[in-house]
Parts: C-alpha cells; sequence; structure tokens
C-alpha cells in the first residue's frame, strides 16, 4: 500500500547521476560546509610583544613576551588586575606606544615597520578608541564632539556633522546632538564617545575599561552597544576591564599578570 503524498516513482536528485558526478557533488558541499566552520582570519597578530619603562634606575617590563591572535570581527575582553599590562596593551596595538621587542601585525603589516605617517593614517583610519573618563571637549555639543575626528580628517564641517548625526542616530542619541557634555548622563557620554570613535569606520575599536565611570544601569546599556555594532559592523573590539561582568559581553576572555597572559 503506497503512503499518502510519496510518489513511488520519484528518486533523489543525485539517483540519476554517475558514481564520479555523485563523488563532485557530495565534495561541493563538503567544501562549502567546511568553509562556513573555519574561524575569521586573525585581523591583529602580537608575537613575543615585550615593553619596557624606566622607573628612575629600574627598569618595568609592562609586557612580557605576549603572543596573541585576535581575529577579523571578535569582541575579545582582557581582564586583570590593575597594573597587570591590560591598558599598554591596548596602546600598543593601537600605534600609540612602540615595543622594546616582538611585533605587531595589523591586516599581516607589520606595526614597527611603519613610518611616523603611516602610523598616523592607522590610529586615523583602523583604530577607534573609547576612554574610562569619555574625554569629550566640554564646550563643544555631542554633534560637534563626534563630527571632530571627520573634521581633523579634512571632511567639511557641513558633512562631517551630518555623518556625526547619523552615527548619534545609531547609537540612540540624536535628540542630544546639540547638548553640551555637562547636559547629559555619563552613560549618554560614553555611548557619543563610541560614537565619535566609530565616524571614521575603523577595522578595530579600542575600550579602555570603558563602564569604570557607569553605574550598573548605563554600563549594561554601553556593553549591549559594542556587542549590536560587532555583529552589525563587523566590528572588531578589544575591551580591557576588571570587572568579570562586563568581561561576560565578550566573544573571548583573557587574563593578564605581571605583563603576562595567563594561560
Amino acid at each position: 500500500m503506497m503512503k499518502k503524498g510519496v510518489c513511488p516513482d520519484r528518486k533523489p536528485a543525485t539517483a540519476t547521476l554517475s558514481r564520479e558526478e555523485r563523488f563532485m557533488v557530495h565534495s561541493s558541499i563538503s567544501q562549502r560546509t567546511s568553509q562556513r566552520q573555519q574561524p575569521a582570519a586573525p585581523l591583529i597578530v602580537l608575537r613575543g610583544v615585550t615593553k619596557t619603562y624606566r622607573q628612575g634606575s629600574e627598569e618595568v617590563k609592562a609586557l612580557q613576551n605576549v603572543d596573541l591572535d585576535i581575529a577579523d570581527g571578535e569582541f575579545l575582553a582582557v581582564t586583570g588586575k590593575s597594573g597587570c599590562g591590560k591598558s599598554t596593551l591596548l596602546h600598543v596595538i593601537g600605534g600609540l606606544e612602540s615595543v622594546a621587542a616582538g611585533h605587531i601585525l595589523f591586516q599581516g603589516q607589520d606595526l614597527s615597520r611603519f613610518r611616523e605617517e603611516q602610523l598616523t593614517r592607522y590610529r586615523r583610519d583602523q583604530v577607534g578608541i573609547v576612554f574610562q573618563s569619555f574625554n569629550l571637549m566640554p564646550l563643544l555639543t555631542l554633534g560637534e564632539n563626534v563630527a571632530l575626528p571627520q573634521i581633523l580628517r579634512g571632511t567639511p564641517s557641513q558633512e562631517a556633522l551630518r555623518l556625526a548625526e547619523t552615527w548619534l542616530d545609531r547609537v540612540n542619541l540624536g535628540h542630544r546632538r546639540d547638548h553640551k557634555p555637562h547636559q547629559v548622563s555619563g552613560g549618554e557620554m560614553q555611548r557619543a564617545a563610541v560614537a565619535r570613535a566609530l565616524i571614521n569606520q575603523p577595522a578595530l575599536l579600542l575600550a579602555d575599561e570603558p563602564t569604570g565611570n557607569l553605574d550598573s544601569t548605563h554600563a549594561h546599556q554601553v556593553l549591549q552597544l559594542f556587542a549590536e555594532l560587532q555583529r552589525q559592523e563587523r566590528l572588531t573590539v578589544i575591551m580591557v576591564t576588571h570587572a568579570l561582568e562586563a568581561a561576560q559581553y565578550a566573544d573571548r576572555i583573557v587574563s593578564m599578570q605581571d605583563g603576562r597572559l595567563l594561560p
């Protein structure tokens, strides 16, 4: 007796193919599946990175032989106690400080080989930075603060302000564009700082204790914003924090102690 809805003469599409053709079909499907499952290539690669400071006659190693791969589009949290080297790690990745030894590769290019003008372009075009203390210009409106990186890039003021409005809308601050920093909350100032960091559409967002000055509600809003922008913009985010609650928003967490990554 024939089951309802089943045609006895219908065969799978591959049934009429030769053995070699079936092999090619299945190989193609397997290859596409494998490609989808492969992790993203690293955007940032650190190898043997060491950074030293002088304190009087004493040499302090802020970073010691750090090896780290950060994938394109990854949200990475770096945790550890104050003084462990977290912020220094951000600074060398962002091209703000040089290293004593080792190599930092961005898209396969070694930052240590960059001339000063190349480093300036890297910092301006590829890196956005969000600080714990917001670092907004107090006499400028939020719109003008967000537009500033574009103006420094040479974009005409009116066009830069239009772009700033777009980014303020992205972080739900369009209604605050004409307010000065002292007229908004800490969470709103930090969201404006995020918009300013991203207006040049960098590949990399560095966040240094971005929730350190925020209450739990505003911290949650900022961290959610990071996660949403990471997915929507395929943005690589590196956040340093001593708060394990904040680190939980990241795709991966690494910890530091005495300038070293813990295993």
